[in-house]
């Protein structure tokens, strides 16, 4: 059993690295989306560009962090531990921008985006805040 959780642990590891990848760059395609003209090749390129990488990368990626993280958190923790608890926080409001940037891929897909260059500049942010708190909660379990 303890090679499973090990193999499994390996596995969530993967997976979060690949989900943090795309909610990372996903929000540099906005910036750039943000320039291209509505209706432009490239504009339309970089709707392909934002829908396989939520699709093939982020979706699944999030998906077997959370179902892997649940079993892993059950298994080697009972879900047990003020880290573990705030840890889940966390990964709920990841979760929740993963959200937002899915929105957001249907809006520019639609040729529906208002927002500004600057305003995904700055949720380029946000993934990168919570993951170095996810980070330190795992690694530093400091309650």
């Amino acid at each position: 059993m303890a090679d499973f959780y090990l193999w499994l642990k390996a596995l969530h590891v993967i997976a979060v690295i690949a989900w943090m990848a795309g909610m990372l760059y996903l929000p540099r395609l906005f910036v750039y989306h943000c320039d291209a003209p509505k209706g432009s090749q490239q504009s339309e390129t970089f709707k392909v560009m934002e829908r396989r990488l939520l699709k093939a990368i982020i979706n699944p990626a999030m998906v077997a962090t959370w179902l892997l993280g649940l079993w892993l958190a059950w298994e080697g923790f009972g879900f047990k531990g003020g880290w573990l608890h705030a840890k889940i926080a966390l990964v709920l409001l990841l979760s929740a921008m993963h959200g937002f940037m899915a929105r957001w891929v249907r809006e520019f897909a639609e040729d529906r985006n208002t927002r500004p260059a600057r305003f995904y500049r700055m949720m380029n942010e946000v993934p990168t805040v919570l993951m170095m708190g996810i980070v330190i909660l795992v690694i530093v379990k400091p309650f």
